[in-house]
């Protein structure tokens, strides 16, 4: 006679990309466990990257804004968190937030990576901690050494699976009729962008071989600004109708021909829809964060000399601005010229 399934939460509370990252990750531990009860707690914002993943039972969405609490929304979450009974939960993002849901969550048995830094209580929030993996590794893979401590070390590729909602595809067909290029200009970094006088040059000569493109940016004011600037510099630059959410979005970006952007939350989020991407790399390691595959192309700017915890870049020389709009132009022919014959 068998007791009752295995009840595990996984946590993640840092930006778009890490979430999307951790996608093998939560399915290393359904092979390792395939009848446990697998729930997963994310901002509410990310939520949409994973409700419609069919092998997860249940996404939890928690209202967060940076810098405060928000006790009044996230107190009856938390308390039926807890009336879940989980018998573990692993934080996979290791910061100061999720190390206080873990303890909150009520588990059992709490795993967490140890990160230097952080309040000084952190460590203890777990009941099981483990060693973060060298960084010459890609995410992906430092995101399943976590799971060591679980004796789960899977050893097929660390493949990401994005699925959108039904739904919104008549919508998306709408907003996107035709297979195009889409340039995402934003990152949650300025000094990860790649100059809007370069996107400019590659918007002519695209537009000179009749390559289709689309750009799309952030809904902030600074990443608005972006596309105000490129509206000045290339007044015919084509940008995608604006979507109401995440959700949509990612029904948008599931119909792109290829995707382009530098290292941000978006590109992970083509690479998980099985979109081709082309990748602009600079102050961020392509080793630990690029997409992963034959169908996906990164290029690599100039040695950067930034502050790691800088947001801007702290340079004359902007790295990424040495990544030539003939060379990305170069790049995406030959992307566009594979994915138009498959």
């Amino acid at each position: 006679m068998t007791g009752p399934p295995l009840k595990i939460l996984a946590i993640q509370f840092k930006y778009f990309g890490d979430t999307v990252l951790m996608i093998p990750a939560l399915r290393a531990i359904r092979e390792r466990w395939p009848d446990c009860v697998l729930h997963v707690l994310v901002p509410e914002e990310m939520a949409p990257i994973l409700d419609h993943l069919p092998w997860l039972d249940r996404v939890w969405p928690l209202p967060r804004q940076r810098g405060r609490a928000r006790f009044k929304r996230t107190w009856p979450i938390l308390r039926a968190l807890r009336g879940e009974r989980f018998d573990r939960s692993v934080d996979f993002g290791g910061n100061d937030r999720g190390a206080i849901l873990s303890l909150l969550g009520g588990a059992f048995r709490r795993l967490g990576p140890v990160y230097p830094g952080g309040f000084i209580g952190r460590r203890f929030c777990y009941t099981q901690r483990v060693s973060p993996a060298p960084v010459d590794r890609h995410e992906t893979r430092r995101l399943l050494h976590i799971l060591s401590a679980w004796a789960i070390t899977p050893t097929g590729p660390a493949e990401i699976d994005i699925r959108t909602d039904p739904a919104l595809d008549a919508f998306a067909a709408q907003v996107l009729p035709e297979r195009k290029v889409i340039c995402h200009l934003a990152a949650g970094q300025p000094k990860k962008e790649w100059p809007v006088r370069h996107w400019a040059a590659l918007c002519q000569l695209a537009a000179a071989a009749g390559l289709r493109l689309a750009f799309t940016t952030g809904k902030g004011a600074r990443e608005q600004s972006l596309a105000d600037e490129l509206r000045k510099l290339a007044p015919d630059a084509p940008f995608l109708s604006p979507v109401p959410d995440l959700a949509t979005f990612l029904a948008v970006l599931k119909r792109a021909q290829v995707f382009i952007s530098g290292d941000t939350g978006p590109l992970h989020f083509a690479a998980g829809l099985g979109v081709t991407t082309l990748s602009l790399f600079g102050p961020t390691s392509a080793v630990q964060w690029a997409p992963i595959g034959p169908h996906h192309q990164i290029l690599i700017g100039a040695g950067c000399s930034c502050d790691g915890s800088a947001d801007s870049c702290q340079s004359a020389g902007h790295c990424l601005a040495a990544i030539s709009p003939e060379r990305v132009f170069a790049a995406l022919q030959k992307l566009s010229s594979a994915t138009t014959r498959s």
